[in-house]
């Protein structure tokens, strides 16, 4: 008798076919839970810049554009106006200090010198019509003055005598008396024309210092009337280009009239415009440096100038030492201002990176060169070629630096 044998659940092919189940849910398990989950991104190396980290010497700097300009300009503003008679130069001629540049005729100046001569005439006249008057009039006195020491001795002798007799009853009371009342008279008219001795010396040197004044003041307005007058004929201050030039024979011209300008020629100095970020970095004394085909020029920060215009201010730089020849006004130069010491810090490469992370954080390149993740940053100082590292990375490691425009939030760059 036949039995029927029960047909088991687990064979072998449900078996194996729930181990591999097993294995691929537990294989999804580790991928939720431990696999990585970064955003990725493929990039090609090919088209990054890869920089290693360095610690190096760092100086903070900036480019900046200037000009030449002459280290000193003289503008030519007229004293006083007139009408321009005659020119003896051109605009662009180099002028030696006192060469005549332009000749004014002002008539208003011309009488005014002359009526200012003859008030100085009668100045000096009437000082010396004074003199003589004083003179002849202490003559005078001194000459009343000899008379009556000459009558008061007389006077002083007649009185003594009398005053004898009369002791020795030898002559009236009357006489006595009269003789006397004479001697006081004489004696007080003499004390009196001493005393206007005094006085008129004392009011004579009053009057002569007076006069004197007077003249003195005749004679400084009168050198100030040809000093105007000699002014009008316009000459250079300094010796340099006559650069400017704002005259035509004939042309009438009032007093503060900007004729024009020379520039020293023998000496230049740099105007730089730099952004206002820097406007608190930036002091006089801060060096720069000016390269040309023949070298390099050192320069010093001598002027900063505090206004800002259309987001710049400007600077003025003096050459330490000689100045490259063949220097011209308006001249465009290229200099590299130093906005401190070299000091050894650790650095990386500037690039475009900066734009978009501001420097917060960087794709750093893993040990085995097949990817970059992102990693935190900080950023000090910069220049043209570097940025100062202040944390997250260490000399040796490899960045990107170039532009991470096409990278998009990836955390992980796959690069192949």
């Amino acid at each position: 008798m036949d039995r029927q044998i029960e047909k088991k659940f687990w064979n072998k092919n449900r078996i194996i076919g729930a181990g591999f189940a097993a294995v691929f849910i537990v294989f999804i398990f580790y991928i939720f839970v431990f696999g990585d989950r970064s955003s990725k991104l493929n990039v090609e190396k090919d088209k990054i810049t890869i920089s290693e980290v360095k610690r190096s010497l760092f100086q903070e700097y900036i480019p900046v554009s200037g000009a030449i300009v002459p280290f000193q300009t003289v503008y030519l503003d007229l004293s006083d106006g007139g009408r321009i008679a005659e020119k003896f130069v051109e605009e662009g001629a180099f002028l030696n200090a006192g060469d005549p540049i332009i000749r004014l005729e002002n008539q208003s100046l011309a009488i005014q010198l002359m009526n200012t001569q003859s008030s100085f005439l009668a100045a000096e006249a009437q000082l010396s019509q004074n003199r003589l008057t004083f003179e002849q009039n202490r003559l005078s006195k001194e000459m009343n003055m000899l008379d009556y020491d000459n009558r008061f001795r007389t006077q002083k002798r007649a009185y003594d005598i009398n005053k004898a007799l009369y002791e020795k009853k030898l002559c009236s009371f009357e006489e006595y008396e009269k003789s006397r009342e004479d001697f006081e008279y004489i004696k007080k008219s003499r004390e009196l024309m001493r005393q206007m001795l005094v006085k008129d010396s004392i009011t004579n040197v009053q009057n002569a210092l007076q006069d004197n004044a007077n003249v003195e003041r005749s004679k400084k307005y009168l050198k100030l009337i040809e000093a105007q007058l000699a002014d009008l004929t316009v000459k250079a201050p300094i010796k340099g280009q006559l650069t400017s030039l704002n005259a035509e024979i004939g042309q009438s011209v009032g007093s503060s009239y900007k004729l024009g300008q020379i520039d020293n020629t023998d000496s230049y100095k740099i105007r730089a415009d730099v952004d206002e970020h820097y406007i608190s970095k930036v002091r006089a004394g801060l060096t720069a440096e000016y390269e040309l085909d023949e070298g390099k020029y050192s320069l010093t920060v001598k002027t900063v100038y505090p206004q800002v215009t259309n987001g710049k201010f400007s600077i003025d730089l003096v050459f330490n030492g000689g100045q490259p020849k063949g220097l011209r006004r308006g001249q465009s130069v290229n200099i590299k201002l130093e906005l401190s010491d070299p000091s050894k810090v650790t650095l990386i490469d500037n690039g475009g990176f900066f734009s978009v992370t501001g420097g917060q954080w960087i794709y750093v390149v893993d040990k085995s060169g097949v990817f970059a993740v992102k990693r935190q940053i900080k950023i000090g100082r910069q220049n043209p070629q570097y940025y100062e590292l202040l944390d997250g990375l260490k000399p040796g490691e490899k960045v990107i630096t170039s532009s991470y425009d096409n990278f998009g939030d990836a955390d992980k760059l796959i690069l192949k």
